[in-house]
């Protein structure tokens, strides 16, 4: 397998709506490059990059795809994404090592949600983008449209460099504004004759050429200059334009192409590689500790694991960017999270799930390092002794969950090995053992995202699992003062137990004044593990309980909070005052006292008018105006509450606060309500109150689940 010079590589994210055509596009690359001699297609489930069977089954990407392809001498590396939003980690992760984004827009529909949430990351990374318009063959597209939606979502530096002579079945030719060109394709597409541009598109033709070259010129004094002296730049001085303005994302050059039909797709692998930066020309990336790292610009090497996957017969996969420096099988390199030493062994460049070995990986390629021990994504390696550690990927907070149950006992310890193992594959999944609940919860990205964990569980690992709903972490809580008391006192042959104690319980606020009533000795403020507070006062006069007790009693009072008196669920957000009491001289001890404080606790805290509380999200709901009727809707039947509304164009942005129980089923909900084209995030806000009948209801179910 031939080695490539940092400066001959390119690796290019294919991101975009579900649909749009990525993995289309990607074939019809491979193919027009004879990386390949036949093309797959979705339907038959034989394209390079959709090859796992969850994928096959699914008729579309589910995992990131890493292929190559040479194009004249430029090693292109294609990172084909999914477009579904339940797969956005592994969009991240692609763009976390690629030097540019291919944004593939479905010529029917323009720029959809998902587009734009993934152009948001590119922009936030800065990654420079080009836009390819696909399906112009359908009869249903508008390029047009295209172009003005682009130019509302993401500003007037989206450029034409290529329109279409006709559309829909017609669909044959592509006017090339920069070259000034018409490729004209044979039926069955592949290589165009190019001809003049028809005297009936001269005008429209020309009209795009001076606005690409003006674009061209504005951001590049000297070729302003140039501009302004000649009226016009050639094709060497547009290119050198091109590339700096697309470097600094100045210009974002649009393309048009049919990639079922293999119509469009050599020009754009031309412009890949003669425009588009290679891994040297890109703004350096961040280190964990804030400093930036060049690539290329050292002769140590450096790597990053992007990506983690496990093979049957094959081992751990470790889908790896090389930062600086040369790898080499066999080189000995440090893990930087944990300096636990790693022997390189075979090095491989993968085309979609067939890999080729390879000896050595120049900086800035993408390579796969096989059976690496424990690293993960995220993960640097580096010589030891040079400390570098790349800032991870930032990804989001997942807004889906399921409780996962095994139906036969058993196999406890098999689940738990397989969970973390997909867990390291997929860090967008998060796996939450909770003790409250008594549940194992599945975080994640939405229905489909965690039906492909299900998948993976059962298909890979052969698990027999079921999801259940998970149960919600209510709070309680009390909202009005209330004085308690309770003796312990037991006597059964030998040392007896003794203790008695005072206690007045009170809704706990941020500023709550002092009770002027109590002689206040000392004050613990306990930040609760499950949130809130609880503030512990000890207001003891006269020594009726040694001060000794007073731990004991405060331990009892947490047991209980713990296992919260009128539900079950933990308490929050309490001021407690021991403010009297009494002991005995031989039979008091801390099991006493610790015992005397939760039935005290207990028998207070129900009669201080309890409360149940629970979690409430912070949700942003991105929407199409036309489906805003719906979702606002139901919101509303959801107990939601609207906190306020933006417009982007035609997109709309919903925020509102909604109980975590509302929210169960909600991204499958939101998917059929608006024809998948919404998308949703979440985070926790607050605890607030739930109506009265949801209290009884979940008491009730607590009554009914305790043990006779």
């Amino acid at each position: 397998m031939k080695v490539y010079n940092s400066s001959s590589v390119r690796n290019i994210v294919l991101a975009g709506h579900a649909g749009s055509g990525k993995s289309t596009l990607a074939e019809t690359m491979l193919f027009e490059s004879d990386t390949i001699n036949r093309r797959g297609n979705i339907q038959d489930k034989n394209t390079v990059s959709d090859f796992h069977d969850i994928e096959k089954e699914k008729q579309k990407s589910v995992f990131a795809s890493l292929m190559n392809l040479d194009w004249r001498g430029t090693k292109l590396n294609l990172l084909d994404t999914p477009g579904t939003p339940d797969y956005i980690g592994e969009v991240m992760s692609s763009m976390k090592v690629a030097d540019s984004t291919l944004f593939v827009l479905n010529a029917e529909h323009g720029v959809e949600v998902g587009t734009e949430a993934l152009w948001k990351q590119a922009e936030e990374i800065g990654l420079p983008s080009i836009i390819v318009v696909n399906k112009l063959d359908s009869e249903q597209s508008e390029f047009q449209n295209c172009v003005d939606m682009a130019k509302e979502r993401f500003g007037r530096e989206v450029v034409v460099v290529q329109y279409p002579y006709s559309e829909g079945d017609e669909f044959h030719a592509i006017i090339d504004v920069l070259k000034m060109t018409m490729y004209e394709f044979p039926e069955n597409g592949g290589r165009p004759d190019k001809l003049p541009i028809p005297e009936s598109h001269k005008s429209q033709a020309e009209l795009l050429h001076n606005e690409l070259v003006e674009s061209i010129a504005e951001n590049d004094e000297s070729l302003m200059d140039l501009y302004f002296e000649y009226g016009e730049l050639d094709e060497y001085q547009m290119r050198e334009g091109l590339q700096k303005a697309v470097l600094q994302r100045q210009i974002y050059p649009m393309f048009c192409c049919s990639a079922e039909r293999n119509m469009g797709t050599g020009r754009i692998m031309g412009f890949i590689g003669n425009v588009l930066p290679s891994p040297l020309d890109v703004k350096p990336i961040l280190t964990k500790d804030g400093k930036e790292f060049q690539v290329g610009g050292s002769d140590k090497p450096v790597l990053f694991s992007f990506k983690t996957y496990s093979e049957s017969h094959v081992g751990n996969l470790n889908f790896m960017k090389v930062l600086s420096g040369t790898v080499r099988q066999g080189m000995d390199l440090e893990n930087q999270r944990d300096q636990n030493s790693q022997r390189l062994g075979t090095l491989s460049v993968n085309q979609g799930g067939k890999r080729m070995e390879v000896s050595e990986v120049n900086a800035g390629d993408l390579a796969v390092a096989v059976k690496l021990k424990d690293v993960q994504s995220g993960d640097t390696l580096a010589e030891k002794g040079h400390h570098v550690q790349i800032s991870p990927v930032n990804y989001p907070a997942p807004n889906y969950r399921k409780a996962i149950k095994l139906k036969h006992e058993g196999e406890e310890d098999k689940l738990g090995s397989a969970l973390n193992q997909l867990q390291r594959e997929d860090p967008t999944l998060i796996v939450e053992h909770s003790q409250e609940l008594r549940q194992t919860i599945l975080h994640g990205q939405g229905e489909e995202h965690l039906s492909v964990i299900f998948h993976q569980l059962t298909n890979r690992f052969g698990l027999d699992v079921e999801y259940i709903t998970p149960k919600i972490p209510y709070r309680e809580t009390i909202t009005k003062s209330q004085k308690t008391h309770y003796k312990h006192k037991k006597q059964s042959g030998g040392a007896g137990q003794f203790a008695e104690v005072y206690l007045l319980i009170e809704p706990w606020q941020e500023g709550l004044p002092n009770n002027d009533d109590l002689n206040i000795r000392d004050v613990q403020e306990v930040d609760l593990p499950w949130g809130g507070k609880l503030v512990f006062q000890n207001c003891i006069v006269g020594g009726v309980i040694d001060t000794r007790f007073m731990p004991a009693i405060l331990k009892g009072i947490m047991e209980k909070m713990e296992s919260g008196p009128m539900s079950g669920c933990r308490a929050r957000d309490i001021r407690i005052s021991v403010y009297d009491g009494s002991m005995h001289s031989v039979d008091s001890n801390e099991a006493a006292f610790k015992t005397a404080a939760l039935m005290a606790f207990r028998e207070g805290f129900m009669n201080a008018n309890p409360q149940l509380l629970e979690p409430v999200y912070e949700v942003e709901i991105t929407v199409p105006a036309q489906f805003m009727g719906d979702v606002m809707s139901d919101l509303s039947s959801r107990r939601g509450q609207i906190q306020g509304m933006d417009s982007e164009g035609s997109i709309q942005k919903v925020h509102a606060h909604v109980p975590l129980e509302e929210l169960d089923q909600y991204s499958t909900k939101l998917k059929s309500m608006t024809q998948g084209s919404a998308t949703y995030t979440r985070s926790f806000s607050h605890y607030s109150p739930v109506p009265r009948d949801i209290q009884e209801r979940v008491v009730r179910e607590n009554l009914e689940a305790e043990p006779a």
